[in-house]
């Protein structure tokens, strides 16, 4: 006999769902399709691996035999989300390399790979240093920081998302040749060694995902050779490989504060809603929204946000605004304002321009710790 665990439906449904986003659809190697079940220590251990990513999942199981199997991801999950959420029971034949499967009155037999042919899976080390994050602000960065990575690996190095340490300072950014992204994050750890790193921002955005039922922290691991990042939780790791090569300098792309002519403080949700009403007719028009920044004598300015298209039609939105020093119009890729401003969490921002052909910076009012900075387009007059 091989293995032999039962565990509840919704704990088995709940941990495939975490592992399966790392099965390898469009693999040459058959096994990576595979999720791997074992058992490991009283519990069961979920895993899936595209060699770029790799989840790992433990849910609690009783186990009566010890032993694994690979199993067809999409067999396995299709079938699971079905049964009703009671006992299930596992038991794998090794003769045949399958598993029987029992839940209420449903019993399946799916064929599967032996377990020794799934790729090793990295896991911490006693010796590794680990950093943790507050999980809180880490899903938060992730969030505000991998949307400026780029979604076409014609340059791979910025899909990914730059991740580098020191002194208790963690930076994470994300550029994709239009528009960057840069969050702060002062972390309290006996983390002492620096480090820098490009990390695939795919990743990332699942460990946000899966990192919602994480309690307090997650731990960056860094294992001895360096191409490999382990971020471990309570019940999942994932490891991701890291992207080679050298991240851009943003710093430089960073308009300086002595370049900024105009600074515009306006309300989030008022700017925001402007541009989703600007985006109707901008997406038939190179997604191209204006920002008419008006300073007014002794007076609140005005921003007029308008789109035009031609075949379509235009629309203005003017917003109040309090705005230090001269008048500017400026054009940005509406999409790109959207996704900053869905993802800024304070009342206010604060636009900073100088000519129409220099990259706009948007900071969140109160919140020192990011910084957006938008190329513009360019407007035929």
């Amino acid at each position: 006999m091989g293995m032999q665990v039962s565990c509840l439906q919704d704990n088995l449904a709940r941990g495939l769902n975490i592992v399966g986003r790392a099965v390898g659809t469009r693999s040459t190697v058959p096994v990576l399709s595979n999720i791997l079940m074992a058992s490991d220590n009283g519990r069961l251990r979920l895993a899936a691996t595209n060699f770029e990513m790799g989840i790992t999942a433990w849910i609690g199981a009783s186990v009566e035999e010890d032993g694994g199997l690979a199993v067809p991801a999409r067999t396995l999950t299709d079938l699971v989300n079905t049964l009703s959420p009671e006992r299930v029971d596992l038991e794998v034949a090794v003769r045949t390399n399958s598993l029987r499967m029992a839940c209420g009155a449903t019993v399946a037999n799916i064929k599967g790979i032996d377990a020794q042919e799934f790729p090793i899976m990295p896991e911490p080390d006693a010796d590794d240093e680990h950093l943790p994050i507050p999980v809180d602000v880490l899903r938060e960065t992730i969030g505000m920081v991998a949307i400026a990575a780029a979604r076409d690996d014609s340059r791979p190095i910025l899909t990914g998302v730059s991740i580098t340490y020191q002194d208790g300072m963690l930076t994470m950014a994300a550029a994709d040749g239009f528009r960057l992204s840069v969050r702060e994050l002062p972390l309290e750890a006996d983390f002492y060694e620096a480090f820098s790193m490009v990390v695939p921002a795919r990743t990332l955005t699942e460990l946000a995902r899966i990192s919602a039922e994480e309690e307090e922290f997650v731990s960056l691991i860094l294992p001895g050779e360096r191409s490999q990042v382990l971020f471990h939780m309570t019940n999942v790791d994932i490891f991701t490989t890291v992207i080679d090569g050298a991240f851009p300098d943003y710093r430089q792309i960073i308009p300086q504060p002595n370049t900024v002519t105009t600074r515009t403080i306006v309300e989030t949700a008022e700017l925001l809603q402007a541009c989703k009403r600007a985006d109707i007719f901008a997406r038939e028009a190179n997604h191209t929204v204006r920002l008419n920044i008006q300073p007014q004598e002794g007076a609140a300015g005005v921003v007029r946000v308008s789109a035009e298209s031609s075949e379509t039609g235009s629309n203005e939105g003017i917003i109040s605004a309090t705005i230090e020093g001269d008048g500017v119009e400026i054009a940005f890729n509406v999409r790109y304002m959207i996704e900053v401003l869905n993802v800024i969490q304070q009342d206010r921002v604060m636009i900073g321009t100088s000519r129409p052909d220099k990259p706009g910076v948007l900071t969140p009012v109160g919140d020192d710790s990011f910084t957006h900075v938008i190329m513009p387009m360019h407007i035929g007059r």
